[in-house]
């Protein structure tokens, strides 16, 4: 991991590699949020067991409205607290080019535009939204400064930008307003009583779904019935394979065997084949290593037969 200026920082994002910036809640470990392979890579880096929806960064309320549909409520708390530590989980725009991956599969996608000038002079150098979960491996303490980036996932990233420490020191907070009444997925600088003023009473989540880092619940299941650990498809069936032996699968998720190519495709190809003319997914035996393990937490989570056959 090397030390980069914006310029440099910039480039590397758009390559495709990863690389770690201070905002004003916590370092980020920031991906290409429109590149499949760079958000897998994030998942990678973090040692993350599951795919929970990452936050996707902007560097304006402008670009924000790109990707996701604004409500009066948004437009409202877009001028009182952005820029700011405050995310906005919405429903994605149709053509949104946030990867899927990125949000876990799902119709919503969470999007913030830091307050800190460096994190933002980053966003508008990129061009692309940036997607950045704290810059930690999973389950360790969120960054403060490039050196706790560096303990962290030295020798995982491309770089860090170096901005100091960090002024808030905890994540923002999370508004789910894709529904009618608001939900408060996470608490942070941004208080349920300032939020509750604009918006009126807010609800805790309890439908299950995950829209947001740190909800450890289920996110996009499928409406037809995956078959885990399969070798073909049965009647009716769409074979989601995976490496060079299911050179016969509808979809394979990677045909050489790449765990980091088949995360990227998983959300895109489960969408692909979830509906007529199939009646069930049928999806290979996926290797219990390295994201391999995140992609069959999601499978599991999707499946009514978690045996397979």
């Amino acid at each position: 991991m090397q030390p980069a200026g914006i310029a440099g920082a910039a480039e590397r994002l758009r390559r495709g590699q990863l690389v770690a910036f201070p905002t004003e809640t916590v370092y980020g470990l920031g991906g290409d949020a429109t590149n499949d392979r760079a958000v897998a890579a994030i998942f990678v880096a973090k040692d993350r067991p599951d795919f929970n929806p990452l936050i996707a960064h902007v560097p304006d309320a402008e670009a924000a409205r790109a990707l996701v549909v604004f409500d009066e409520r948004a437009e409202v708390l877009a001028r009182e607290f952005w820029p700011g530590p405050l995310t906005l989980v919405l429903p994605r725009r149709a053509g949104c080019a946030v990867s899927l991956l990125a949000g876990a599969g799902l119709d919503t996608l969470a999007v913030r535009v830091p307050a800190l000038p460096i994190a933002r002079s980053l966003l508008r150098a990129v061009g692309r939204p940036v997607a950045a979960p704290s810059a930690n491996r999973s389950g360790r303490l969120s960054p403060t400064s490039a050196e706790h980036v560096a303990a962290e996932l030295g020798g995982r990233i491309a770089a860090v930008l170096d901005g100091g420490s960090t002024t808030l020191g905890i994540e923002s907070t999370v508004l789910d307003l894709s529904e009618e009444r608001p939900l408060l997925l996470r608490p942070g600088a941004v208080t349920a009583e300032q939020l509750g003023r604009i918006v009126g009473p807010l609800s805790a989540p309890g439908d299950g779904v995950a829209r947001s880092p740190g909800m450890s619940l289920r996110h996009y299941a499928p409406t037809l019935p995956l078959r885990l650990s399969a070798t073909a498809a049965a009647a009716g069936e769409a074979w989601l394979g995976f490496g060079p032996r299911d050179a016969g699968a509808t979809l394979n998720l990677s045909p050489r065997g790449d765990l980091i190519e088949a995360g990227a495709n998983l959300f895109a190809y489960l969408r692909k084949l979830d509906g007529p003319p199939y009646i069930g997914i049928a999806v290979s035996a996926i290797p219990e290593t390295g994201l391999g393990v995140a992609i069959n937490d999601r499978l599991r989570r999707g499946t009514s037969d978690v045996k397979g056959g």
